[in-house]
Order: C-alpha cells, then structure tokens, then sequence
C-alpha cells in the first residue's frame, strides 16, 4: 500500500483579534504605510426585518502608498496641476510648462524718454523667465531659457544709499536685463539650475559682480557670510569688500559690518567642500586668532588671489613663497 498522506491540519478562519497594548499611533502607522482593505457586509434590520443592506470594498492608506499601488494617480495629477496654475498667478503656461519659482521684483525699463524699474513678479519656468505685472496685466519682459547668453549678481547703490543685488541676464542677441528680486541669489542659483549648458551664464563678463577696487589685491563683490549666532551659525548675503585696510563684510539692512578682518589677523586661506548658498561646491575658509570664518562666493577667483596674497603678507611671506597660493581658480588646494 502506499504510504498515507500526513494529513493538512485545517486553517483556521479569519477571526478579529484584540491587542490592548495597540496604540492610536501603532493603528496609524500601520494604515499610513502599508494600508488596510476593509470588506464589510452591513444588514439593518427592524423587528427581524432586514431592510437595509450595505456592502463595503475599502482601501484606506497614506497617499505614498495610495500613489505606489496606482490608486488616485487621476486625482494627484489634477491636483498637481491645479496647484501649479493656482502658484504662476497670472502667467499662463504653456503645455508641459512647469513652474520652477515666483518671487517679488521687477525689470529696470531704459530708454531716452523714462528710465526706471517696473514692479511685478518674476516667474521662472522650466522654459523662461517672465517678468509680469498682474493689474493691469501686462508682460514687462520675458525670455526664453534657450536664449540666455549670461546670468550674474551684481550690486546697485539705491536712492536710500543702501546696496541692493540685482540680476543681470544677458541674451544670445545682445540685449540685456536688469532684474530686481525679492530673493536675487536664490533665483539666481535656480536659473542656473534650469539652464546648466549655457556659456557664461555663472558671471557676465566672468565677473559675478561689480567690480571692485583698482587695486590688484583689492575685491569688492557680492558675497555669502556663515555669521556666528547665539542658536547656530546662518548663511547671510551682503557685500564684501577687500583692500589694504583688509576684508570687511556688511550685510543690506545692517548698520556697520558684522566683519572686520585686519590683514595681521588673517593666518591661511583654504577651501573646502561644504554645502552653501552659492551653489558652489566649495567654501571659503579663513583661518584667524578668533577661529574659523566661512565665506561663499559665485566667483571665488576673485576673491581666493587677494586673500592669498593677503595672508602672506600677514606672515611675513613673499607672493610666491606662501604654501597657500597653489590655485587661484576656485578648486581645492591640496
């Protein structure tokens, strides 16, 4: 005879357990993540009467998990779009178009009639960038990504005399624009982003700035400050400015400098790879009596030759004896 088969033990039906220990936060975990299938059959009944029947087919789970198993990918693509129309305020995009960033600013108009700025809000796209004043609705300037020649900070005294960072972008044609911005190198380090292949767009003129002091050893330019603070160290934007007298930085609504650096205090000159807002991946690091100071810069050239030649005469050093001074073309110094 054949030997008998063991025998399959019977499965045990789907029964609802209860666990006190589960919490509303273990609950919602568990539905947020990996979701839950509900299958309910409902029947109200009166006096033993069924008059009433509900059924019920279910899922409940977070979006992510919702999106990755494709349910509501309809309403997350009408909601994304509606989302990206309600964001441009008044530009209409085209087909496919999607907007990158809107902020505050305005575009200075020139002419031999009028000269002066018109404001709006600047709308950068996966395609361009618009200037546009809603009331009354009207396109102050726009320009396609495809036809930026160069894209660079640069800093205008205002009537109030305070400095103010402006966006110069110049086009293929020769024409140019001066840009005014609520967050100028924010929208100028996304413009680079959507436009990674167009010659010289990180500086005009290879500058990435007004110019600075005459002097060969003087800079003067936009520049990015980690300012120590009682809650942490922030990145600021404001002006430096290099010269005999050494390298002083003031942010726009400050007073006075918040540094003030002596040629004597400054001991060395480096740069490392740490994360900034100027979207380069080097930072600029200057060794003095009180510690560290980390600086960041769109054209570090400018600014790395000076304070070489800075630091080594601090020390005593001649131009071309000082350690420090392998690379002036913003790369790391080994």
């Amino acid at each position: 005879m054949p030997d008998r088969l063991p025998a399959v033990p019977a499965v045990p039906s789907l029964q609802p357990t209860r666990d006190p220990r589960v919490t509303l936060d273990d609950l919602l975990e568990v539905v947020l993540n990996k979701g839950a299938v509900l299958h309910l059959d409902l029947i109200i009944a009166v006096a033993d009467i069924p008059l009433i029947g509900v059924n019920v087919r279910a899922a409940i789970a977070g979006m992510e998990t919702m999106l990755e198993y494709g349910m509501l990918r309809q309403w997350d693509e009408a909601t994304r779009a509606w989302a990206e129309r309600s964001g441009s305020r008044g530009l209409e995009l085209r087909d496919g178009e999607r907007l990158v960033t809107r902020m505050f600013g305005g575009h200075r108009l020139t002419g031999e009639v009028y000269s002066g700025w018109r404001p709006g809000s600047v709308h950068l796209t996966d395609r361009r960038l618009v200037v546009l004043r809603r009331e009354p609705r009207e396109v102050l300037w726009e320009a396609e990504l495809a036809e930026l020649e160069s894209a660079a900070l640069e800093t205008e005294r205002a009537v109030g005399g305070e400095d103010r960072t402006r966006l110069r972008v110049r086009l293929r044609d020769g024409g140019e624009a001066l840009l005014s911005a609520a967050e100028p190198e924010r929208l100028h380090r996304e413009l680079l982003e959507q436009a990674p292949g167009t010659k010289g767009l990180a500086a005009a003129d290879g500058g990435g700035g007004t110019a600075g002091p005459a002097d060969e050893d003087g800079h003067e330019g936009h520049l990015w400050y980690h300012e120590p603070r009682r809650g942490g160290a922030m990145w600021r934007g404001g002006r430096g400015r290099l010269d005999a007298g050494g390298l002083s930085w003031k942010s726009p609504v400050d007073a006075r400098p918040a540094l003030m650096l002596a040629p004597g205090d400054l001991l060395g000159v480096r740069l490392e790879e740490r994360d900034n807002p100027a979207g380069s991946p080097y930072t600029l690091v200057l060794d003095t009596p009180g510690g560290e100071v980390a600086l960041a810069a769109d054209a570090l050239p400018g600014w790395t030759g000076p304070l070489h030649r800075m630091a080594a005469g601090g020390t005593g050093q001649e131009d071309g004896e000082s350690p420090e001074r392998r690379r002036d073309d913003g790369g790391p110094h080994r």
